[in-house]
């Protein structure tokens, strides 16, 4: 199916979230767009990178009638040009307006938290009930919103769904957590990753970056997918892996870096060149008894753990930062 979600507002809140978690679900067996409207547009940043998606800067959240009427012809626009099977609209205006212009018989509404029309707003309550009968679905997220709409005259198809986020993952029984952020892919060597994780047993191994779901992996090895935004995973890692058949120079150990997690990756093109060996990791051949013999030698000494944290974020900001890339190549646009 071809699935829209529009919301009214592409900053971060809770509807938005609820809009994030479920298209990055859905988008692994459905194309979904996101829609959404004013605001910085962070909840973009954090969808996955299979998911289209559209900015309608007019679609704001206070009444303003050339505003809506603007976003009422885009959303024409969008219905002619994607030809959606399925709209769900998050949040009263959005709510409001896509069910003036889009088929009914495709239309899901949730609303986020019903006593912000009934009592903050009761002004627009009218609208609502007028409007209950413009979609297939009316989902509320909590079945005390579900009873306030009966009791206030809403009845046609309405659902209660509570929201959900991903079930977590608990490490606590692991000594250390190894990250690998990459493609699935031959170059990445995804099962040098997972021979390593078995030698290491006592240690989680995650890895960022699968497009599908992998199956009959060790008890240790996590697979999380592709996740927007996934270098700020290191926060959570001890340190990082990365083995490869053949690099430039790696964004992601970069990043680990910026993070002072000391690295072990393949000894392939540049990598050599910012992983030092005895100094913030080592590079090595892509024989997992080396990942696991390094990997073991850093985390199990803590003094070197901690040189090697030290000197990765003192490389990286000496040489690996954005101002110092900008700053060279300006040279060159200049010179």
């Amino acid at each position: 199916m071809r699935i829209f979600q529009i919301v009214t507002l592409s900053e971060l809140g809770g509807a938005q979230s609820v809009v994030v978690n479920l298209s990055n679900a859905l988008c692994k067996e459905h194309e979904v767009i996101v829609i959404a409207g004013e605001g910085d547009g962070k909840i973009f940043s954090l969808l996955d990178c299979e998911i289209k998606h559209v900015k309608i800067n007019f679609l704001k959240k206070n009444i303003s009638i050339i505003n809506d009427m603007l976003t009422i012809f885009y959303f024409f626009i969008l219905n002619k040009k994607f030809k959606p099977d399925i709209i769900h609209l998050h949040s009263s205006k959005a709510g409001i307006l896509g069910r003036l212009v889009f088929p009914k018989k495709k239309v899901v509404y949730t609303v986020h938290g019903f006593d912000s029309i009934r009592l903050a707003h009761r002004k627009y309550l009218k609208i609502e009930k007028h409007f209950q009968d413009y979609c297939k679905a009316i989902v509320t997220v909590s079945h005390y919103d579900e009873s306030k709409l009966y009791s206030e005259g809403i009845i046609n198809n309405v659902k209660c769904i509570h929201n959900g986020i991903l079930q977590p993952v608990s490490l606590k029984r692991y000594k250390k957590v190894v990250l690998c952020i990459a493609r699935n892919s031959s170059q990445k060597r995804f099962n040098d990753f997972i021979l390593t994780a078995k030698i290491l047993k006592s240690y989680a191994f995650i890895w960022i970056g699968n497009k599908e779901d992998i199956p009959d992996v060790p008890e240790n090895v996590f697979c999380f997918g592709n996740i927007p935004l996934a270098g700020r995973f290191n926060q959570l890692a001890d340190i990082f892996m990365l083995s490869s058949n053949y690099e430039g120079l790696p964004i992601v150990i970069i990043e680990a870096m910026s993070y002072g997690k000391p690295v072990v990756a393949s000894n392939v093109g540049g990598i050599s060149e910012i992983v030092v060996n005895d100094e913030n990791g080592y590079v090595v051949d892509n024989d997992p008894k080396q990942f696991a013999e390094k990997i073991e030698y850093i985390l199990e000494n803590e003094n070197i753990y901690s040189m090697f944290s030290a000197n990765a974020l003192k490389r990286f900001n000496s040489d690996l930062t954005i101002k110092n890339m900008l700053d060279k190549y300006i040279d060159i646009y200049t010179s």
